[in-house]
């Protein structure tokens, strides 16, 4: 078992979460579309070469974002990265993933 976490924009939550639920992420026991989520604010700067969804090269842009953190089974976890890479709005999404220890 994992935990993906990923920073997504406002405009985007919901879609990327729905593409992430689709693909078999947020399921615990007998639930599904699990999910844990808190509003920030990212920042990032493009830098030359990147074709940014938000902002300008050379210049650093805030905005807010969702922290969202969901648990995804071992045989799940391809397509669920598969999934996020083509329903997140950014070039390149930030997030991680875990190894989740069962004790």
């Amino acid at each position: 078992m994992y935990k993906l976490t990923v920073f997504i924009p406002d405009e985007a939550l919901e879609t990327v979460k729905a593409a992430l639920f689709a693909a078999g992420a947020g399921q615990i026991g007998n639930y599904g579309e699990c999910c844990w989520q808190v509003q920030g604010l990212g920042q990032f700067k493009p830098l030359a070469g990147s074709q940014p969804h938000i902002g300008q090269q050379d210049k650093v842009e805030k905005l807010s974002e969702w922290r969202v953190e969901m648990v995804v089974a071992t045989d799940k976890l391809s397509a669920v990265i598969e999934a996020l890479k083509q329903a997140h709005p950014y070039e390149t999404p930030a997030y991680d993933v875990l190894a989740v220890m069962d004790i």
